[in-house]
């Protein structure tokens, strides 16, 4: 009989034992030099041939935790290794965009080691986004206890429009961006959560001061409405501003400034056009409907985003950086406060989904491919320089 190990030794040899099964990492010839406007910077293919990366979170370790959108949840380590799928996942809906979406690990993962997933579920009706919860086993294998916390209202048919990203503000409520499910009409209706952002308990209850808490006919989680499709929010350092953008339909991608309470105005108004060229009047005729704090005509299909705060890239300190589907890029935008000032399109030749920052101060990204999605690393290229 094998002898039972001591905890910590247990822990690092399981992960050891795990990791000889784990995927070989990528070779240098993986990396690419790309120029921008603050110099050249290196492109390092960390891990590929994975479906629909979507989401990625950062262990204390280095670790990435990285969502696949068919439903697999994987680890990856610093030299690339790329974990079999953990156990405990969810099980999800895989149409159209469906699937696993976001992870977030809790504030307090160090002590709690607790995970947090959006993804497409199944329901009477059809199906709508849910956010779960679970921990992490201690040798990162699995997802333990895992537990719904929120469901978007009510359940429909169709594949599109689901959000969703999860972020976490400096008091620890949660928020989840949600999309309208391609239902058009109900984002303007606060009695459902299709196109809206909602502010939640870590443990999925509604906190007392969200703005329609109180409030006949509307979803006391709701924080703000009338959104079209969510898949990017991040919050500004030093103020706390929420940002987050939105597609538009043909034409009309959005960033907005979230504020608590308010309408963004889909599908009533957009700076695009319908997918059958019919008119959609333009937000400045209607003044009550917050606007945007820029739009792109034609479409840069904007999906994950984050506040750049590292030391590896000091010029982009403060900058916006937003994945781009269609534009392939990076789009890296400087900011005066609220005021957006200047707009560089990195080009990746990929769909970028997800952007984030890692420990160490590089950037990494997620591009989006049916069976060679890949975990991308972007540092100063100072050889270049």
């Amino acid at each position: 009989m094998m002898k039972r190990l001591p905890r910590a030794r247990r822990t690092w040899t399981t992960y050891a034992l795990a990791s000889a099964l784990w995927c070989t990492p990528l070779s240098a010839a993986t990396e690419r030099t790309i120029k921008t406007e603050a110099g050249p910077i290196r492109a390092t293919r960390v891990a590929e041939k994975l479906a629909h990366p979507w989401g990625v979170a950062f262990l204390p370790d280095g670790r990435m935790l990285v969502t696949e959108r068919p439903g697999r949840l994987r680890l990856i380590d610093a030299a690339g290794r790329v974990s079999p799928p953990l156990r405990g996942v969810p099980t999800v809906v895989v149409s159209g965009q469906a699937g696993l979406l976001d992870v977030a690990l809790s504030p307090s993962f160090k002590t709690d080691r607790l995970v947090y997933l959006s993804f497409s579920e199944a329901g009477e009706g059809g199906a709508s986004t849910a956010v779960a919860r679970a921990r992490l086993s201690v040798e990162g294998d699995a997802l333990e206890n895992l537990a719904v916390i929120f469901r978007q209202t009510p359940k429909v048919d169709g594949p599109n429009h689901w959000g969703s990203r999860l972020l976490f503000d400096r008091d620890g409520k949660l928020f989840v961006t949600l999309g309208e499910r391609f239902k058009f009409d109900p984002a303007q209706d606060v009695r459902t959560t299709f196109g809206a952002i909602v502010r939640i308990e870590p443990d999925g209850s509604v906190p007392r001061d969200n703005p329609f808490v109180g409030k006949k006919d509307a979803r006391p989680e709701i924080w703000t409405y009338g959104h079209r499709n969510v898949q990017g929010a991040a919050f500004q350092p030093g103020t706390g501003v929420l940002w987050a953008h939105e597609f538009g339909p043909r034409g009309g991608d959005e960033l907005n400034i979230i504020k608590a309470g308010k309408n963004y105005g889909w599908p009533l108004v957009s700076w695009g056009r319908h997918y059958d060229f019919r008119d959609i009047p333009d937000p400045p005729t209607r003044p009550e409907f917050e606007q945007p704090a820029r739009y792109w005509n034609p479409v840069i299909s904007p999906s994950g985003m984050m506040f750049y705060t590292g030391d590896l890239f000091p010029k982009w300190r403060g900058n916006l950086l937003i994945g781009g589907l269609s534009a392939e890029a990076v789009i890296r935008l400087t900011l005066d406060g609220d005021k957006i000032t200047a707009e560089e399109r990195i080009g990746l030749d990929a769909r970028v989904r997800a952007v984030a920052q890692a420990p160490d101060g590089s950037i990494i990204l997620l591009t989006d491919d049916d069976d060679d999605g890949a975990v991308i690393r972007l540092t100063p290229d100072r050889a270049a320089g």
